[in-house]
């Protein structure tokens, strides 16, 4: 791609400057606004042309692209079906072996996590190649959806108080986001403890009672790889990819916490707000 763009700009600026010279040699006056008109519009055909060769070679480099990675990872979705099948009918088979569920119940706990990463790099992949569209819907209902989802991994409780609200945002990035924040506040909290969230008409909360955070850890929270706690598992990457999308989108968003009490994370949902 840098490569056309050079060729095509050495082109279009050698191309303008032998037809300055050739309409001058031929005894047009500088002084003539024909002259300069009649230039600008050779000018703009020549570089409509040389653009539009270089956009739609990028264009075909892009769908290429698309169509190999579509079936990539439609050959991963495979042995993760095939892994998910196989451990619902080994679970059937091992109902007095304990030590056996505990084992299908950590590949369980994997397969999710796969699912996940699966799913992001998807989401990832189509949004470095096309523009995501944004998308109306009721945030009250994907979030109850969303909670149901961990509500299966038979944590952390959750108290849900929503109110009724419609945003216009990218759906995928949303959940990528809500998804980040909830999973943080149960890493950081004992499985008994309760995440509470709170929906009003301008503001999302999601509230634990964790470990929390310092002051001087709040400062650097956002920081892509800064992790609070080295013993828990995660890349460190999770707050900045939230803070990153919300800054996209227009989203406000603020941590309050305190150290041996817990942490709110607040979204300032006006700017989105569809109603």
């Amino acid at each position: 791609m840098g490569r056309d763009l050079f060729i095509g700009t050495l082109l279009y600026t050698c191309s303008t400057l032998i037809l300055f010279g050739l309409f001058h040699l031929s005894g047009w006056s500088l002084e003539n606004p024909i002259f300069w008109l009649f230039l600008l519009g050779l000018s703009l055909s020549f570089g409509y042309i040389i653009s539009n060769y270089i956009l739609s070679h990028k264009r075909q480099v892009d769908d290429h692209l698309l169509h190999l990675t579509k079936e990539i990872l439609h050959e991963l979705n495979i042995p993760l079906a095939t892994i998910q099948a196989n451990s619902s009918l080994l679970k059937r088979t091992l109902r007095e072996d304990t030590k056996g569920l505990k084992r299908l119940h950590r590949i369980d706990d994997a397969l999710l996590r796969l699912e996940r990463l699966y799913k992001e790099l998807v989401y990832s992949i189509k949004k470095e190649i096309h523009p995501i569209e944004k998308e109306r819907f009721a945030l009250d209902v994907l979030l109850s959806e969303h909670v149901d989802g961990f509500r299966l991994m038979q944590r952390n409780p959750f108290v849900l108080d929503l109110s009724p609200l419609f945003i216009r945002v990218d759906k995928i990035g949303f959940e990528k986001t809500l998804d980040n924040i909830i999973m943080n506040a149960m890493k950081y909290s004992a499985k008994s403890s309760p995440i509470k969230i709170l929906l009003t008409k301008e503001e999302l909360i999601i509230a634990d009672q964790g470990v929390g955070i310092d002051e001087t850890e709040l400062v650097r929270i956002f920081e892509r790889y800064y992790q609070l706690d080295r013993q828990h598992q995660g890349e460190g990457i999770g707050l900045a990819l939230v803070k990153s999308y919300c800054d996209r989108e227009g989203i406000g968003i603020r941590i309050d916490s305190q150290k041996g009490v817990g942490t709110k994370v607040i979204l300032n949902l006006r700017s989105v707000i569809d109603t």
